[in-house]
């Protein structure tokens, strides 16, 4: 089975017949390298690759990934997304190109996709409160609150109308992280660097979820780049934001819950320096395995009459935006019935 691989330290990766060889590299404060016994990967057991620390690679080897459809996302010091290399579109279509980008033009079209990128996020949100407030959090204030601000989604004028709902739904949804975790607090929502544990959890998982969206974009015909709720930019792929707003309530968010209330993370599996807090590195082994689990989790589909992971419904999502693009169904976002 294929899985995701993510490389914590520096070190050099080549092409070994049909086997990824991956040399760690320790380095000493005077800068003296040394060379840790390599790792031997085979290419069939690699769906994607995460790289945080330095990595030395040629030609020869994305050449090798790019011939098996394997991305590779890179991240700085900050755990800030950079970039990634992504193999050649296999799926591209003109047709699907000129219909995004004409949905993307027309205002009222544009609009109403935005609109229901953040009525299925809220939903989401909801139910996420909603089942703690059924475990005894005092929750029903702040559900109310967010629901009354979804109802004035679907008549927004424009996207920035919807964007201020959004803000605001938001803002209530986090201030209520301080009432569901036992042991922790966020306070505001800071990041680039995040200050505190929950706001390093959050930037963490977010971006995962951001590369996740990226992979399954890139598995249709749909461009990453031509977004309808976020502003599309230079170098960055927008749509990704677009979608992933929906699945980071039900990803993310549970598991930043389920690892800080269960202790499975703690104080010890971060590192404060100055203004900001990361993950160490065994908080960030720990943290990964979570996220794993989660998007391996399975569910049974209302719609499909059978069980799929949440990996896997993030590419359902992105087909059923497709098919809205090309005026074949009308897009309904995925909204959590449990």
């Amino acid at each position: 089975m294929k899985r995701s691989f993510y490389l914590f330290n520096p070190g050099i990766m080549e092409r070994k017949d049909n086997t990824l060889k991956y040399t760690p590299v320790k380095i000493d404060d005077d800068g003296t390298e040394h060379t840790q016994p390599p790792r031997y990967i085979p290419i069939e057991d690699v769906s994607e690759m995460y790289v945080f620390g330095s990595l030395r690679a040629n030609s020869a080897l994305y050449n090798f990934l790019g011939q098996k459809n394997i991305p590779v996302h890179f991240f700085d010091y900050y755990e800030n997304y950079t970039g990634s290399f992504m193999p050649r579109d296999g799926l591209l279509s003109g047709r699907a190109l000129l219909a995004q980008a004409k949905a993307y033009q027309s205002k009222k079209k544009r609009t109403q996709l935005a609109s229901k990128f953040i009525q299925g996020a809220a939903w989401n949100m909801v139910m996420n409160l909603n089942y703690y407030h059924r475990r005894g959090k005092d929750l029903g204030p702040t559900i109310d609150d967010i629901k009354a601000l979804a109802k004035t989604l679907p008549s927004a004028a424009d996207v920035e109308e919807v964007m201020g709902i959004e803000g605001n739904i938001r803002k209530l949804y986090y201030a209520a992280f301080d009432v569901i975790l036992d042991d922790f607090k966020m306070g505001a929502r800071t990041k680039q660097p995040p200050e505190n544990e929950v706001n390093a959890l959050i930037s963490f998982g977010n971006m995962m979820c951001y590369t996740e969206t990226l992979r399954a974009i890139h598995q249709t015909q749909l461009n990453p780049t031509i977004s309808f709720l976020h502003t599309p930019g230079e170098r960055r792929y927008s749509l990704c934001l677009d979608i992933s707003e929906i699945f980071k309530p039900i990803i993310v968010d549970r598991v930043i819950f389920k690892v800080l209330n269960k202790h499975a993370l703690g104080p010890q599996h971060f590192d404060h320096k100055l203004n900001s807090c990361l993950l160490n590195q065994k908080g960030k082994l720990i943290y990964v395995k979570a996220m794993e689990d989660r998007y391996n989790e399975t569910f049974r589909h209302r719609s499909l009459g059978r069980n799929v992971s949440y990996k896997h419904l993030i590419k359902l999502e992105c087909y059923k935006l497709l098919k809205d693009i090309l005026g074949i169904e009308e897009y309904k976002p995925f909204k959590m019935y449990w």
